[in-house]
């Protein structure tokens, strides 16, 4: 009898490992955007690099102080540029434009 019921419960686990359905992956949609800031200094820049790189889903980010632009790639799935434009307004930098880049 426990053999038996042995061999349903193992039955019942490859059954379940079988029909479970595999996830799909989500593809990822890397997003480009130049924010157009107040970046005046290179300690500004720095307050940039110490913040930004670490929200979410964030790839690159690249600020140029004399253009007064910061380049990020992050993963659209994960962040939004309304909630990297709150990141910088966090940390007291404005954004005065962001525009995708192709």
């Amino acid at each position: 009898m426990k053999k038996i019921i042995m061999i349903l419960a193992a039955l019942a686990v490859v059954a379940g490992v079988a029909t479970a359905a595999p996830k799909e992956k989500v593809e990822k949609k890397i997003v480009t955007v130049v924010f157009t800031t107040d970046l005046d200094c290179h300690h500004c820049a720095q307050k940039v690099l110490n913040t930004i790189p670490y929200e979410k889903g964030v790839k690159e980010v690249t600020p140029d102080v004399p253009t007064k632009t910061v380049t990020v790639s992050f993963d659209a799935a994960k962040n939004s540029v309304e909630a990297l434009t709150k990141a910088f307004t966090s940390i007291k930098v404005k954004v005065f434009k962001a525009e995708e880049k192709k």
